[in-house]
Parts: structure tokens; sequence; C-alpha cells
């Protein structure tokens, strides 16, 4: 019976042992297999990959406004609080992310997953450097908010910085009339029959240059071409006085004075009032990235690769699974040298300026660590290595990282492409001359890029020499504008002035009308001549009006003869002398009066008899011409042309070498006019 009693005991200690045994086996497998995942890279890392919306919702979740640490230099992260500001205009719970444009993160339906994940109602608001992306709501209904974005879009230019458009939909969202704003933008600037583009808010670089040139042009070109057709101006008025006999020396060199001082100070007036509208001094909304702002991505990616040597951006869409980054991470644990992947957007707008090569170099600087870095841009495709350290002979890397497979995006073989790269890099020799990378050079200072040059430097010096070569030249223009105006003037002249021997009535008419009038109208323009030399013009032009203007209607009368005219126009034609020249001859051609002064009188010739000599014009002095003759009655009954001393009229009395005052007082007379 003992016996028997031991080996039940014995057996039952068995069971329970197994049973024991099997439980705790149980037991552990959870375990076990939580630990070989965890011990394996990117075990439950990768399985914890979240999307851009997911990181995007937990940044909302701490702050309603979230701007990116990627766009240093256009969109800074310290003008979050101006963003919250904004928002909180709308009096709606609103929720905004600034993200890089072109980094793939403002695809569409992001507003929608970062709603889904974030689980709160409210306005979404996204936008990039180049303005506003996109606008939805959720859970709730704020009017107006389409149409204000639409609004937004027209009327801002392509220059708008993200904070202009998000106080423009602002604005536009609260001013009541959206709609209306969005319907007169959208036919001011829409479409293909939109006028025009909205002007742009900032200024360039370029257009400050441009600014410089025309300011340049205008302060030398401006003045100088007043000075220079003032002066000429001033030469003329002085010749005209100085024939007319009213002297001219001081008020000429008073004028010339003028002209000199008014040339630098209005050369001063333009430079003030160009400064004045040329007021700009920085090319962007005044945002100013802080070395906090400059540093802050720097900081996260060096803090990513210190924990992995796999690190890819959260905000930007990377075509990278899950089993591609278990991959990669198994190749460069099992590289001879440390070798870092960053897997991050490079733009104009970042902190480096868009290098890679300056963001490697940046990163090295961080970690203080001998590594391979590797820059891998998602958006691109672009792969850039820099060896800072190591013994790895990397030269030979260089060639594939710029280059893909036929008909292929760059960005969609991403990971292949680096896997590729890091299979590579595992068969490459170690060398003691290593290839060292290349020095990217100083970044550029955010401020200093900002800042405008001056607007009296660069190209303001090149624009005074192009001004002073164009005010020459224009001023050269319009002085030979000036002298063939003149010249058709005096041919003009020329014509009126014509003098037929035997002129036809309705010439006659004519002239007569034409002299007249230009004597009237030179009489009230010769307000400087003195006293004296007025009186013999307006004597003549008393006359001659008194001889075919009866009426006094300004034209001659229907039932003026032609020795009436004909004397009319000698007298017109004598005041206008007088007037261009008071010390014109008195007496006129005798031979034919229309001819005008005569200087001297006619020759005589040796061995001739007759009437003494009578005035007449140089022309007929050296060689005498035909006696004028006039349309109308000879004295005798028959109508035709005949000498005008036959015709009845104070004319005849030239014939007997009269002089213009004898003319005048004769015509007087005959009207009874004393």
């Amino acid at each position: 019976m003992l016996r028997a009693g031991r080996v039940l005991v014995a057996v039952w200690l068995a069971v329970l042992f197994t049973a024991g045994a099997a439980q705790a086996a149980g037991a552990t497998v959870p375990g076990a297999a939580t630990g070989a995942a965890a011990a394996a890279p990117g075990g439950t890392a990768d399985a914890a990959v979240s999307s851009p919306a997911a990181y995007l919702a937990e940044q909302l979740r701490r702050s309603p406004v979230y701007v990116t640490d990627e766009l240093p230099r256009a969109v800074p992260r310290s003008t979050a609080p101006e963003f919250a500001a904004l928002a909180r205009r709308l009096g709606v719970p609103t929720y905004v992310v600034v993200l890089p444009g072109l980094a793939g993160g403002l695809k569409s339906g992001l507003l929608a997953g970062i709603h889904d994940h974030l689980g709160r109602k409210g306005l979404y608001v996204a936008l990039s450097e180049a303005g506003l992306t996109d606008v939805q709501t959720y859970g709730l209904s704020v009017p107006g908010a389409q149409d204000a974005a639409t609004a937004t879009r027209y009327e801002l230019p392509y220059d708008a910085t993200a904070r202009e458009s998000f106080r423009r939909f602002v604005d536009v969202l609260t001013s009541g009339d959206a709609h209306q704003r969005a319907e007169q933008a959208r036919e001011a600037y829409g479409g293909a029959q939109g006028s025009h583009e909205p002007p742009a808010l900032h200024t360039t670089r370029t257009d400050r240059e441009n600014e410089s040139f025309l300011t340049g042009v205008v302060v030398t070109g401006v003045p100088l071409a007043a000075l220079l057709i003032g002066g000429y101006g001033v030469r003329r008025w002085r010749l005209r006085r100085e024939r007319s006999g009213a002297g001219a020396a001081r008020p000429a060199h008073r004028a010339r004075l003028i002209l000199l001082l008014a040339a630098p100070v209005l050369a001063g007036l333009l430079a003030f009032t160009a400064a004045q509208v040329f007021d700009a001094t920085s090319s962007g909304d005044g945002s100013v990235p802080t070395a906090a702002d400059m540093r802050a991505r720097l900081d996260r990616i060096a803090a990513g690769l210190h924990r992995d040597p796999l690190y890819t951006d959260p905000e930007t869409p990377a075509d990278l699974d899950a089993a591609a980054r278990t991959r990669l991470r198994a190749r460069l644990a099992a590289l001879p040298v440390p070798v870092l992947v960053a897997v991050v957007p490079t733009s104009l707008d970042d902190e480096s300026g868009g290098s890679g090569d300056r963001l490697l170099a940046s990163l090295h600087d961080r970690l203080r660590r001998d590594a391979v870095f590797v820059l891998a841009d998602p958006v691109t495709g672009e792969l850039d290595v820099a060896n800072y350290g190591t013994r790895l002979d990397t030269g030979a890397l260089s060639p594939p990282t710029r280059d893909s497979e036929p008909g292929q995006d760059p960005a969609e073989q991403l990971g292949p492409r680096l896997d590729a790269l890091l299979a590579s890099a595992a068969r490459l020799p170690m060398s003691p001359t290593a290839h060292e990378p290349f020095n990217p050079g100083p970044v550029e200072d955010p401020v200093a890029q900002q800042t405008l040059p001056g607007l009296f430097t660069g190209d303001f010096w090149p624009g005074l020499v192009i001004g002073a070569l164009t005010a020459l030249l224009f001023s050269g223009l319009v002085l030979a504008l000036w002298a063939l105006v003149r010249w058709l003037c005096a041919r003009t002249a020329v014509d009126t002035t014509a003098s037929p021997t035997q002129p036809k009535p309705s010439w006659l008419r004519r002239t007569a009308a034409t002299e007249c009038t230009a004597l009237g109208a030179e009489l009230e323009r010769s307000a400087e001549l003195p006293e004296a030399a007025r009186l013999r013009p307006w004597e003549c032009l008393d006359a001659a009006t008194l001889l075919i203007d009866g009426d006094s209607d300004g034209r001659p009368d229907a039932d003026a003869d032609s020795a009436s005219l004909a004397c009319a126009i000698v007298l017109a034609r004598a005041g206008r002398a007088v007037v261009a020249e008071p010390s014109a001859a008195d007496h006129v051609c005798y031979r034919n009066p229309l001819h005008g002064p005569a200087g001297k009188p006619e020759r005589r010739h040796p061995g001739r008899r007759g009437a003494p000599p009578r005035p007449v014009c140089a022309a007929c002095r050296e060689t005498p011409g035909e006696m004028l003759r006039l349309h109308g009655s000879d004295g005798f009954g028959r109508r035709g042309y005949a000498p005008y001393p036959v015709h009845s009229g104070p004319l005849a009395r030239l014939a007997q070498g009269a002089t213009i005052d004898q003319l005048t007082r004769e015509v007087r007379e005959s009207f009874g006019v004393h």
C-alpha cells in the first residue's frame, strides 16, 4: 500500500509539473514576441509610422496654429501668434496649418485627414508660402468661407505671403460681403477675360535695380534737357529783343542765371520725389526669422538622426513604407562605417537656402559625429552624399545618386534608389584618402536677403550717364523740330509775301486778309516794343482797315477794288516789317510795292536824264523788274490789267516815291479821318 501511494504521489506531481510548464510556456510567448519586435530595427517603429495628417493633427491638438519649420525665410515659426490672433477674429474654432507648397503635404484631402485624426469641429485653413491653399469646414457652418477663399486667391498678386493671404481671408470673411467680393474679383481677374493682374505687393531686387536706373535717368535727363532747351529759348528771345532795339543784355543774363540755378534745384526735387515714391526697404512683408526659427528644423532632424540612422520628415509624404524602412535600416546596420540618412525636402526658403550640401554640413556640425551623411529629397528624388571623417571611398557614389530609370518619377523610386545606394556603399573599399565633402560656403543671412539696396546705389550711376545722353538726344530732337517749325513758318511767310507782277483779284483779297490779320496778331505780341516803334505799325493797320474793311467785320469788303486791296497789302507788310525791325526803311519798291521795303534808290545810268531816282528793292536795283499791274478800269472805261499808277487811289502815290507815312496820311485824308 505504501508503495502504491508513493506511485500515485509521483504521478500527481508529474501532472502538476507538466501543467505548470505548459502554462509557463504559454505565458512567455507574448513577451518573447514583443521583445523580438523591439529588438528588430524598425519593427514597432515602422508599425507606428504615422501619416502627415496624423502628425499635423497631433500638433494642432497642442495649438490651433501650426507653422512648419521648413520655411523660416518665408514664414518664420515665430509668426504663429500673429496667425492665431487673426484666427480669433473669426469667432469660430479655427485650425491653421502652414506647410511648404511643393513638399506634397498640401495634397487634396489633407484637411479632411487632419479632421479625422483630430476629431474637432471647426474651420480648417491650409496655407503655403505662396498663399491660401485650401479651406474646409467640419461640424459647423461658416457662411461665406469659400467665397472669402475665392476673393483672396483672385485679389492678391503672386507675391503675397501666407500671413498677408490669411489676413485678407479673415478681412473678407468678416466683412459680410464675401460673395460680392468673390464675384467682383472673379470678373476682374479670373479666366481668359481677366483684364489685368493685381499689382505686386512687394518690391524685389530686380524692381529696385529698375527704380534706381529710372531715378538716375530722370535726375540728370530732365534738368539737363530743360537747361538746354531753355537756354536756346533765352538765346532766341535775346536776339529778337536786340533786333527790335529794346535791349536784352541784362534780362538775358538773368534768365541764364535762373536756368543754371533751377537745374540743380529741379534735380534735387526729382531725387527727393523718387525717394518718397520708391520708399520700400524690404522685399517681404516684414517677417524676419529669429535664430531659433533658423535652427528649428536642424535641431529636429539632428535629434531624429541621433536616435535612428534613418530619419523621415513627418510633414512630407515619402514613398517609403514600413517594409522599405526596415530593409534600409538593416542595410545601414550592416555597413562598415556610420551612415545617416535624412529623408527631408529642401527649398529656397529653408535654412540652407535650398542647398543640400549646406544642409548636410549643418547636420554634421549639430551631431559632431564622423559619418557618411545622405540627404534624400522626397519631392524631387534627389540624393546628396557627404563624407565627414570616415575612410569609406564615397567618390564612386556620386554618379548613381543623380540618375533614375527612364520614364519614372525619381520621387516614386526613392526607396529602391536608396536601397541601391546603400548596397553600393557596402561594396566600397576603405581608403586613407577618402573623398572630402564639398565646402558649400556660408548661407546668406535672411535679414540681408530681404533688405533692398538703397535707391541711389547700383544702377543709379549708369542711369545718370544714360540720362545725360538721353537729354542730349531729346534736346537735339526738340531743337531740330523747333528749327523745322520756324523754317516752315518762314516758308509760309515767303509764300504769303509773294509779289506777283499781275496778281489776280482773288489772290489780292486772300492775301490782304492774311496780312492784316498777321499784323494785328504781331502787334498784340509785341508789348515790349517802344511806343515810337509801335506807332507806325498801328497807323498802317488803321489805314489798311479803312481801305478794305469798311463794315469792320474782319473781312475785306465785297466791293473793294484791286488797287485798294494791293494798297492794304503794302501797308500791312510795311507794318510787319517795322515790328520785326523798327529801323526798317520808310519807302517801298516803287516798281512793285508788293516787293516790300526799299533800301536804296534805283541806279542812274550814265548820260540818261529824266525823273530823279526813286526807291527800289535790292532785286529791282540789280535788275529792274516789271511794273505792278492790277485788274480794273484804266480810267478810260476799259477793264483789264494796267500799271498800278494809272488806277485811282492812294496806291499811285508810291510811283512818285512817297513814303509809308505819306501813304497812310493819304489814305486817312481820302476817308476824311485826321
